[in-house]
């Protein structure tokens, strides 16, 4: 197992800011991006380095130096995943940085197509916000509603299920037929007879 990749001492450490969460929330997920695209760009050269291996029958692994990224966002792509990074919420952050992981690890993107699926992650990521927001607006809405007691409503209301001003066929049926006999338990009800 080569430990250079996880030595990477050469390198400076990505510095987090201690400004604002939203500029945190920014960085973090652009850091991300970035270890998943250099990730899939050492997956996908490492399923290259295998097929030729397979199709020559030798392996020179060992000769050649790892090279350098290759693949890079273009200055407006990576502007416009900044400005979608930044309207996600310091809460969400990890939860997205979670499913983005997921989906790398289910899916295993070329380098090419990581970006894509950041910008889905992120677009899924706002839809639930935006979700949870309008049900705490609801909640906070039915919360400050004045409350009605139950005697106002029984005034506003009149509930008479038996009053219908609408005529069926049924119930001219049942006004020619005699009314069933009852059981012992049950009283008997009869209409008063129109003459």
């Amino acid at each position: 197992m080569p430990l250079i990749p996880w030595l990477r001492w050469n390198e400076a450490p990505p510095r987090l800011s201690a400004r604002n969460p939203a500029e945190m929330v920014l960085e973090t997920l652009m850091m991300e991006l970035a270890g998943q695209m250099r990730e899939a760009e050492r997956q996908q050269r490492e399923r290259s380095n295998a097929v030729r291996k397979i199709c020559t029958g030798v392996d020179y692994s060992w000769l050649a130096s790892t090279p350098r990224p290759t693949y890079d966002l273009s200055p407006g792509e990576r502007l416009q995943l900044e400005d979608v990074c930044a309207k996600i919420h310091p809460s969400y952050c990890g939860p997205a940085i979670l499913r983005f992981r997921q989906l790398m690890v289910e899916l295993e993107p070329e380098v090419q197509e990581v970006a894509r699926l950041f910008r889905s992650v992120l677009q899924e990521v706002l839809e639930r916000m935006k979700q949870e927001e309008e049900a705490h607006k609801l909640t906070r809405q039915w919360s400050l509603r004045p409350r009605g007691s139950l005697g106002t409503f029984k005034t506003r209301a009149r509930i008479s299920p038996f009053a219908s001003d609408i005529r069926t066929i049924s119930e001219d049926v049942e006004r020619d037929t005699p009314p069933p006999p009852r059981a012992w338990s049950m009283p008997e009800f009869r209409a008063p007879k129109e003459d």
